[in-house]
């Protein structure tokens, strides 16, 4: 009874052992890669659970998304001989699904080792041996960046394809400490001579504005002015006019005056003409007589009276 009892928690335990060795889980972003007997298998799975053969069959996971890569403390030699030093470096990649089977194959389940960590330390090394000390610390170090990607992804099109290199980000380098502090004098002088500049470019800048604003105002001052005489000589155009048109009114006043005297004595003369008859002034010659207190003796008393021009008896024989 004992031994059937040992046995049967003998057969449990190991059908627990298989069963833990047999299932496994991949994890979302990764891939499951297997090994039976050191030789990689052409079966690649997704994530999930699975099982293989225990104790015979190993997986690996291998991450398909973005992942980082940090390399630190990189060595480095300039061209003058000064030896510095990249505290970290970070490499941004991803591993397309198509290709994990093929790297894999050739550089194992850890293939940024190869690809990534050891490429980063000959590129590095490439870079600073042709350049000097102040080009890599100052003048180029923008551009490690950049040029590191750019050599790195060259170099996985032919070794690799199908591992991306996204981004790449580079710390600014260790220098010796003597070397350090002379840059930071340099900086600093350098900053101070920036601030200068700034100063001038302001005090320029204001003198300028200065000169702006008093541009502005002359000229300002001078469309007033130029406003104020056109206004002047647009009253005096007014006056002008209103003048002139007094002078016209004026004149044609007076020749209106005129022109009805003009009528009036015009009127007076035809009615004059048309009053002034032979027979009215004949009238008039006998009412004048009759009213005369004066008495004409004579010889020429009858011609006096026969005469129609009254003008030529002035001087003829008469007595009183």
């Amino acid at each position: 009874m004992a031994d059937s009892l040992l046995v049967g928690i003998v057969s449990l335990f190991s059908l627990l052992l298989v069963f833990n060795y047999s299932f496994h889980k991949i994890e979302e972003g990764h891939v499951g890669v297997y090994f039976r007997g050191g030789a990689l298998l052409s079966t690649i799975s997704g994530p999930g659970f699975h099982a293989m053969i225990p104790f015979i069959t190993t997986f690996r996971h291998v991450q398909v998304t973005l992942q980082t890569d940090e390399v630190k403390n990189v060595p480095c030699g300039t061209s003058g001989g000064v030896m510095i030093y990249f505290d970290r470096i970070e490499v941004v990649n991803v591993l397309s699904v198509s290709s994990v089977y093929d790297i894999v194959k050739n550089y194992t389940a850890d293939y940024d080792k190869a690809l990534i960590f050891n490429k980063v330390h000959h590129e590095l090394n490439q870079f600073c041996s042709i350049h000097n000390l102040h080009e890599v610390y100052i003048d180029l170090f923008d551009q490690i960046d950049e040029n590191l990607k750019t050599a790195l992804q060259r170099e996985l099109n032919e070794m690799a394809p199908g591992l991306f290199i996204q981004a790449v980000r580079v710390t600014k380098p260790k220098i010796p400490e003597t070397i350090r502090k002379n840059y930071e004098l340099m900086e600093a002088e350098k900053t101070k001579l920036l601030i200068s500049i700034q100063h001038q470019k302001v005090v320029e800048k204001d003198a300028e504005t200065e000169r702006k604003r008093a541009v502005i105002e002359a000229e300002k001052e001078a469309q007033i002015a130029k406003i104020q005489y056109e206004q002047k000589v647009m009253e005096q155009e007014s006056k002008q006019r209103v003048a002139k048109i007094e002078d016209e009114m004026y004149l044609a006043s007076v020749k209106s005056k005129a022109d009805a005297e003009f009528y009036k004595q015009a009127k007076h003369s035809e009615g004059n003409k048309i009053l002034l008859t032979s027979e009215y002034l004949e009238l008039k010659k006998y009412e004048a007589l009759g009213k005369s207190s004066k008495v004409y003796y004579g010889p020429n008393i009858p011609s006096l009276f026969m005469n129609s021009d009254c003008h030529d008896l002035t001087k003829s024989n008469v007595e009183t």
